[in-house]
């Protein structure tokens, strides 16, 4: 039997989830967050977008988030490479807001990316594990 794991994320929070066997809810296995995202994602927004006056600012600011991105999905791809050098799973789901998802896949290894059996391009880390469940799962029906 096959373990499967559901990495659900965006710019600043990474949830992995494993599949259990019996068929109930998914359960978290693991979560990183990038603190920088926290702490500086309202700060950057406004050097970003707050200053029009300036576009030598605003692409400051935009640059600066990309690369937060770009690095948090780093961080997500070497997690999602370690649990499966330690044979945590076999098969991977990928739920991601839009854009990080792109970042997602650039970071991603290539075994890793050949394990991704399903890729959702929407921003759910904030569900509950029941409604990820039923989201993802749905009851006799078509995932997503």
């Amino acid at each position: 039997m096959s373990a499967t794991w559901v990495v659900v994320a965006d710019e600043a929070i990474a949830r992995f989830l494993e599949v259990p066997d019996d068929g109930g809810d998914l359960r978290e296995v693991d979560q990183i967050t990038d603190a920088a995202a926290h702490a500086d994602r309202a700060d950057l927004r406004r050097d970003a977008y707050g200053r029009r006056g300036s576009t030598i600012t605003a692409s400051a600011g935009e640059d600066e988030l990309h690369k937060e991105a770009d690095l948090f999905a780093r961080r997500v791809a070497e997690r999602l490479a370690e649990a499966q050098q330690k044979h945590r799973y076999d098969e991977l789901r990928v739920v991601a807001a839009p854009r990080f998802l792109g970042y997602l896949r650039k970071a991603l290894p290539k075994q890793v990316s050949d394990a991704v059996v399903d890729e959702l391009d929407k921003d759910l880390v904030r569900l509950d594990m029941r409604s990820l469940t039923r989201h993802l799962f749905p009851p006799g029906g078509a995932a997503h």
